[in-house]
């Protein structure tokens, strides 16, 4: 016997690398030593910091590859799989260096792993951060042919002094909320188990969207908030927190940067809600309460800013080409979201 019969195509794995290896270039930046193929990824860190603080987060993509899968689209989940992580870095002020993937397979198949390399390289490179490296794992018997899993692992950099960690956070700081993409990668067995009892086909056309694949509208990616936040940090605006919006909503996520004995008020009809909720919402006869605790609701980041620069912060990103609205402010709490009547 040998590792073919097994179910390891060691071949497979060797074309697989030759096809991303120009994605991968394509994300190089200052700082990158070495080349693909190594042990390790190699990266020098920059100067400039007086105490520079490394900053790390790691996510996955959840579910939603389960409707890449069936849908034979594979080019967007690693846009996804980058914005989770480099996103989660950017909540401390920090910039994204470098990031590394794993996939793993049940079989390999080169040309539809290519394809997900090329949507994180893409990622990568809106990020500013570069693909130093990866693991690809085929695994026979541990996940069905067709089937794959990512996960990825991402580092920025941060100068101590300017770290976001909640304690500037203030009573009566506004909250500005930046638009999301749409759904992002959170809450997708929910939405899942919507489309299975709606009868719709994933290549039907999107309710919400008709223009385009019910599949096509659901795989919409991440968006990427890098660019825009580390331009607003560099000008210095008085930005004193940020949120990232993922699994739990607003109710768990906002909380989480506004330091103890604080809470947010928030006004839900602020901004405008992106109609694949109200789809979700109508079809899975899910409560309003269900929606916030399980989706964004068309807010992917929240910065928590000073009051007498709110309007400029707004006018900042809006001028970036972000959506953004005024939410809310910072109330004296316990750590909640509340909504106003």
């Amino acid at each position: 016997m040998d590792y073919r019969q097994a179910g390891v195509n060691i071949e497979a794995g060797y074309s697989f690398v030759e096809l991303i290896r120009s994605y991968v270039a394509q994300t190089k930046r200052p700082g990158v030593l070495g080349d693909l193929g190594g042990f390790g990824g190699w990266f020098e860190l920059p100067t400039g910091y007086q105490q520079p603080v490394l900053v790390s987060g790691t996510d996955g993509v959840g579910t939603k590859l389960k409707i890449a899968q069936i849908s034979d689209r594979h080019d967007t989940v690693g846009i996804d799989l980058v914005a989770m992580c480099v996103n989660d870095v950017l909540t401390s002020g920090a910039e994204p260096l470098f990031f590394l993937d794993y996939l793993a397979t049940g079989k390999l198949e080169p040309s539809q792993m290519a394809e997900v390399v090329k949507g994180i390289a893409l990622g990568c490179k809106e990020a500013g951060c570069a693909l130093i490296g990866g693991e690809t794992a085929e695994m026979p018997g541990f996940y069905p042919n067709g089937e794959y899993d990512l996960a990825g692992f991402c580092v920025g950099i941060g100068e101590k002094s300017k770290l976001l960690d909640g304690s500037r956070v203030q009573v009566g700081d506004r909250l500005i909320g930046l638009a999301s993409s749409g759904i992002h990668s959170n809450g997708f067995s929910l939405v899942r188990r919507i489309v299975e009892v709606s009868g719709l086909d994933w290549h039907d056309p999107a309710p919400f969207s008709p223009e385009i694949s019910l599949a096509d509208a659901l795989l919409t990616p991440t968006k990427i908030y890098v660019a825009p936040v580390l331009a607003s940090l560099r000008a210095e605006l008085k930005i004193h927190a940020l949120a990232h919006i993922t699994g739990g909503g607003l109710p768990e996520n906002l909380p989480r940067c506004l330091g103890k004995n604080k809470s947010a008020l928030i006004d839900p009809h602020s901004w405008q809600v992106p109609p694949v909720f109200d789809w979700l919402a109508k079809v899975g006869e899910v409560t309003s309460k269900e929606m916030f605790r399980t989706f964004n609701m068309g807010i992917g980041m929240v910065a928590v800013v000073e009051a007498t620069e709110a309007e400029l912060i707004l006018e900042f990103f809006q001028a970036k080409g972000v959506s953004a609205w005024a939410i809310g402010e910072v109330v004296e709490g316990m750590g909640e979201v509340l909504e106003l009547s």
